[in-house]
């Protein structure tokens, strides 16, 4: 029997996870040399004073292993920014913890709290590592879908939170409840009063709150993002997640961070020594510096609002219908009302078409659904260079 011919003999802990569509997508736009708007990246570079923080950190040879929790002066950092920004205190040393991105963060949160037959109610459309994370832990996927808005003309107009359906999915098995804010893809931003409501849903539960945060400081119009941070009842219980990679422009450094209560965080740790152990020391070296300047994600904001802008104002020369876009760096847009054949596809269909045959890549939404949940909808990523927006409104305005 050659190599190729052996077959695992153990049965699949994930049977029923291919390759994500964001690596299928990217992959295709390559073949077919299409501008990618589909997988959530920059295509412009860092700050090169970060780059330069870096540098100095490995010449002065901060080449080992940090501390499993991460190195001081960044949790230091990290828990200034949120007192700043929320008006809560996160100890360093007992409630922040850096991790490899916020992903790895997501996954060891669901590992340290869930247990076999533990239910976790995600919300989608949601980021695509939820559901595999919760199966690898044993857990059982609660899933409610946002409350989709139709206009007069039947596209899509907003999505809102399903309030009702979270209620009746919450009871004594449900350990964990699942959070994006600013939320991927939609854009969509959680209120005040929306952290107040949820705080009285599970004011009487056991249910802890996973709230992944990692497009934080994208929210525009001078609106105010609201973090689990900020709201004593549900901080107590919560885990909150964030990134680097988003804030600064580096999702190819994998540097987030988790802050929870001690008690949470003390099992969190368990699970985080030895899932990575530590992170990359001269990239924490390097954040800690940069981020005793708060000009950069202060300005954050402003900045993507630009592109948002630029963008928008250009698909609205098309056909596409556009959804509102309070946060995030992605724009969604309903494509249903599109004079050509193809707006007959199904998203994944009509993404695939938009890629290989007009040259510019998008995500379809239902991708973010575990059944086929077709809407019209797909994302586009407003986070490049003008140019790059501008040549590909060029290719779509031709529809």
């Amino acid at each position: 029997m050659t190599a190729q011919e052996i077959s695992p003999s153990f049965p699949s802990r994930l049977p029923n996870v291919g390759t994500t569509v964001f690596t299928i997508m990217s992959a295709l736009a390559a073949e077919h040399r299409a501008i990618n708007l589909g997988q959530g990246f920059p295509d412009f570079p860092c700050d090169r004073k970060l780059l330069t923080s870096v540098n100095d950190a490995m010449l002065a040879d901060r080449n080992q292993y940090p501390p499993m929790i991460g190195i001081t002066e960044l949790r230091n950092g990290i828990s200034q920014k949120i007192k700043n920004l929320y008006g809560h205190y996160y100890d360093p040393e007992s409630e922040i913890t850096i991790t490899a991105g916020g992903t790895q963060g997501i996954l060891t949160t669901i590992l340290a709290c869930v247990s076999p037959g533990d239910e976790v109610v995600i919300i989608e459309p949601a980021y695509d590592s939820y559901r595999p994370s919760i199966e690898l832990a044993g857990g059982k996927t609660i899933a409610v879908s946002l409350e989709v808005r139709r206009d007069a003309h039947g596209q899509v107009a907003s999505y809102e939170i399903p309030w009702d359906a979270l209620a009746k999915a919450i009871n004594s098995k449900t350990r964990l409840l699942m959070i994006n804010s600013p939320h991927n893809p939609t854009g969509m931003v959680w209120q005040k009063a929306d952290l107040d409501r949820l705080a009285q849903l599970v004011k009487n539960t056991s249910t802890l709150i996973l709230s992944d945060e990692v497009y934080e400081h994208m929210v525009y119009e001078g609106a105010a993002h609201h973090s689990v941070a900020s709201h004593p009842e549900l901080a107590a219980r919560s885990f909150l997640i964030s990134s680097f990679g988003k804030t600064y422009h580096v999702t190819g450094w994998k540097v987030g961070y988790v802050a929870a209560p001690p008690a949470l965080t003390k099992e969190f740790r368990k699970v985080h020594q030895f899932n990575v152990f530590t992170v990359n020391t001269p990239m924490q070296y390097g954040l800690a510096s940069y981020l005793a300047d708060a000009s950069h994600y202060l300005n954050l904001p402003a900045f993507y609002q630009a592109k948002r802008n630029f963008f928008r104002a250009g698909l609205e020369k098309t056909a596409f219908k556009l959804l509102p876009t309070p946060g995030t760096y992605f724009q969604c847009a309903d494509y249903s009302a599109l004079n050509i054949p193809q707006a007959k596809l199904n998203e994944a269909d009509f993404c695939k078409w938009l890629t290989t045959e007009i040259g510019v890549a998008a995500i379809p939404v239902s991708a973010f659904y575990d059944r086929p949940t077709e809407s019209g909808v797909i994302r586009f990523c407003f986070a490049k260079q003008e140019q790059t927006l501008a040549t590909a409104l060029q290719r779509l305005q031709s529809l």
